[in-house]
């Protein structure tokens, strides 16, 4: 069986929560999730940091979606702010495979981030 990392669970909670636009809010929330993943999967991290030619791979993903002109925020493609909690809430309600271990405040600060278009947090 193919199970959900924090990625596609989280876009997954967002597009269907909040009826997202689906490729957007996957660049949106990459950087991020990828973010959150680094330390538990540093050899990704560096083979897609090399892809970029960038140091850091989430800030590398963060960056090419500014230079392309994506929407940088949750907010620019139409999330309420209200959803965050809703959002973050609905997430960690059922377990599934992830690198690193998901808590509740972690992933509400995630989408936060997400949210605002802040880059992603290095962990």
């Amino acid at each position: 069986a193919v199970e959900m990392s924090l990625h596609h669970k989280l876009c997954h909670v967002l597009g269907g929560s909040f009826d997202l636009p689906h490729a957007e809010t996957h660049a949106i929330v990459l950087p991020h999730a990828i973010a959150y993943n680094a330390a538990a999967a540093p050899d990704a991290m560096t083979r897609i940091a090399r892809a970029l030619d960038t140091p850091n791979a989430a800030l590398g993903l963060y960056d090419l979606a500014r230079r392309l002109q994506l929407p940088s925020g949750l907010s620019d493609i139409g999330m309420p702010e209200s959803g965050i909690e809703r959002a973050a809430d609905i997430a960690v309600q059922n377990p599934y495979a992830n690198p690193r271990p998901v808590d509740r405040a972690s992933v509400r600060d995630l989408i936060a981030r997400a949210y605002r278009g802040d880059p992603p947090l290095l962990q």
